[in-house]
């Protein structure tokens, strides 16, 4: 999350109601948008969430992308 609170990308995986699925995470607006086309991911899902920064507590504005099905990158 640290790497993604400064400006890098983060990816968040979970189970989301039986299913598995990932958040890619930035404070970076325009490098998650650039990584969406990349993919062809619609810019218009993509979601803003002000985080809680770990190194200072301070909330900071963030973006995701809600990764599912064939938008979910394999294992590595």
């Amino acid at each position: 999350m640290v790497h993604a609170m400064s400006g890098g990308m983060w990816l968040h995986r979970h189970i989301w109601m039986g299913h598995p699925m990932a958040h890619l995470v930035s404070s970076n607006r325009e490098s998650l948008i650039a990584y969406g086309r990349s993919v062809g991911l619609n810019p218009e899902r993509l979601q803003y969430k002000p985080l809680r920064d770990p190194r200072d507590g301070v909330r900071r504005d963030a973006w995701h992308w809600d990764l599912v099905g064939p938008w979910l990158p394999a294992k590595s």
